[in-house]
């Protein structure tokens, strides 16, 4: 057994601080994974040696308040771009919702108690944390971000073996993975080997799918992305609204002629990223043409606000080469605190409420093809990013990570592409106003990237879809029943021993 924590009381809660916030540099795009281990074993023997369950949730809680705050601190710079009339909220953006979901990590703290130490302990815990983790899509309307599973998204080929194994079991399911190997490897050198192994053949079997999955005989379009690099106060504001407008053109002629200058048999595609369109596009008639005209007869995929009987969406829009409006999709999954408020707001902070759409949807449209289109957000929700029954050959999501200024924000919400694109087995486009604008082939391997801060236009050949993976087919429940399984197996007694009764000692 490990020797028991050195400190105890503020001290002890500081480390839980710390410790959360050090396991954070495991996220992308840092991707320090050898830091989980060593977090994660302070929160585990903090919550062993605690004196109550009440101590060891309020370890769990700590530690979560640190890993959140630090892995979200980017939350601030959204405010800052409203700071003249939000100044007071500074200091409580990432804490926050911090504050909201660091609860959370108190429910493995206090089940692994349950049971008795050794590997049935390390079994309820890596079993509990991934399937509260899961249970964050229920947070008003979802927040799964940074699930432990994206830190093996490591840059490269290395990272792209190393999320090989999400097409069967999902992100979550590398959690509880990462989760059981953190909590393994400092337990004995022949648990640390084993953890080396399980590593070695993890990546292997990645590598090998990687070089052996073969694509469908699918030819998707090409793509123009059209990155504006436009400030978001500038989108608040609407200054400079027509020079704005007037840049996108530019690019979408640009991008256009160079998709067709190889002479390419591909259909093109132009695409502009949420907040693209500084109107309402559905009512602009004219500003559908110009469209139109600069992207020389090439269907349109452009990001606008609309308005519809006193509710306002936010939305993706598919423009014909004449101009008429072929097919909406109205975002469904809404950011809570940023395009609607929940309820646990007593007081008002936005200037407007977002009203959902109906729900995912497949378009198949000329010279676009079998596309499933999303709005920002929409994309961090593993399991639900296709119409169910309707699988598409490629997924789009348009953004505008302008808020989160040039941080670790937008470089998570690009991770989250990434490993969509492996869940599913299909081609993720992510395109971007402010970067990072990518595509992803469906084994999560990056085809081509326009960067932060840039304004360019991004050409690239959408890759063709995979077969539908395990994970495609089950989603949520392959994940969720491993880590049913896990803490079920925490109550089966060693051979030859009766089951242990663990008493909680009362504080004091």
């Amino acid at each position: 057994m490990n020797p028991t924590l050195p400190v105890r009381g503020w001290r002890l809660a500081g480390l839980m601080l710390l410790s959360g916030a050090f396991a954070a540099l495991s996220l992308p795009p840092v991707c320090a994974l050898f830091v989980l281990p060593l977090g994660l074993l302070v929160l585990y023997r903090a919550a062993e040696d605690a004196r109550s369950w009440k101590q060891a949730a309020l370890c769990g809680f700590l530690f979560g308040m640190g890993f959140h705050i630090a892995g979200l601190y980017w939350l601030t710079n959204a405010i800052l771009t409203r700071v003249h009339e939000f100044w007071w909220v500074v200091p409580f953006a990432s804490p926050g919702v911090s504050l909201i979901i660091a609860p959370l990590v108190a429910v493995p703290a206090v089940l692994c108690r349950l049971v008795p130490a050794g590997w049935r302990r390390v079994l309820m815990f890596s079993g509990s944390w991934t399937l509260v983790d899961m249970g964050r899509v229920f947070l008003f309307s979802g927040f799964p971000w940074n699930p432990l599973g994206s830190d093996l998204e490591f840059p490269g080929v290395v990272g792209d073996a190393f999320i090989q194994p999400a097409s069967l079991i999902g992100v979550d399911g590398i959690t509880l993975f990462v989760v059981l190997g953190a909590l393994t490897v400092f337990r004995s050198r022949r648990a640390a080997s084993a953890v080396l192994i399980a590593a070695i053949l993890w990546g292997g079997w990645g590598y090998w799918r990687l070089e052996t999955v073969q694509p469908l005989d699918v030819v998707n379009p090409r793509a123009v992305l059209v990155q504006g690099n436009v400030s978001e106060d500038e989108i608040i504001s609407h200054q400079s609204a027509i020079e704005n407008f007037r840049r996108y053109l530019r690019l979408t002629s640009k991008g256009v002629q160079q998709a067709r200058d190889d002479g390419s048999s591909r259909p093109v595609v132009v695409i502009w990223p949420e907040s693209g369109f500084p109107g309402l596009l559905d009512e602009d008639e004219l500003a559908r043409q110009m469209i139109e005209q600069a992207a020389s007869g090439a269907p349109s995929l452009i990001g606008s606000d609309r308005e519809k009987d006193g509710h306002w969406f936010n939305s993706l829009e598919a423009v014909a080469p004449d101009g008429h409006i072929e097919a909406i999709y109205d975002k469904s999954r809404l950011v809570p605190f940023g395009e609607y408020q929940p309820w646990i707001l007593p007081f008002n902070i936005l200037p407007g409420v977002i009203t959902p759409g109906p729900g995912l949807r497949t378009w198949t449209l000329p010279d676009i093809g079998s596309l499933g289109p999303m709005v920002c957000y929409e994309i961090i929700f593993s399991g639900s990013v296709t119409e169910r029954h309707k699988r598409p050959h490629w997924l789009l999501t348009i953004s505008n990570d302008a808020w989160y200024g040039n941080s670790a924000g937008p470089r998570q919400h690009l991770a989250t592409g990434r490993m969509r694109a492996v869940e599913e087995g299909l081609p993720v486009v992510f395109a971007n106003n402010t970067g990072i604008s990518a595509v992803y082939d469906g084994r999560g391997h990056e085809v081509s990237r326009l960067g932060w801060g840039l304004a360019d236009a991004l050409v690239t050949d959408v890759p063709p879809p995979l077969k539908a993976t395990l994970f495609s087919r089950w989603g949520r429940a392959i994940p969720a029943s491993l880590a049913i399984l896990f803490m079920l197996l925490a109550f089966i007694p060693r051979r030859g021993q009766r089951a242990e009764r663990v008493v909680f000692v009362p504080k004091g």
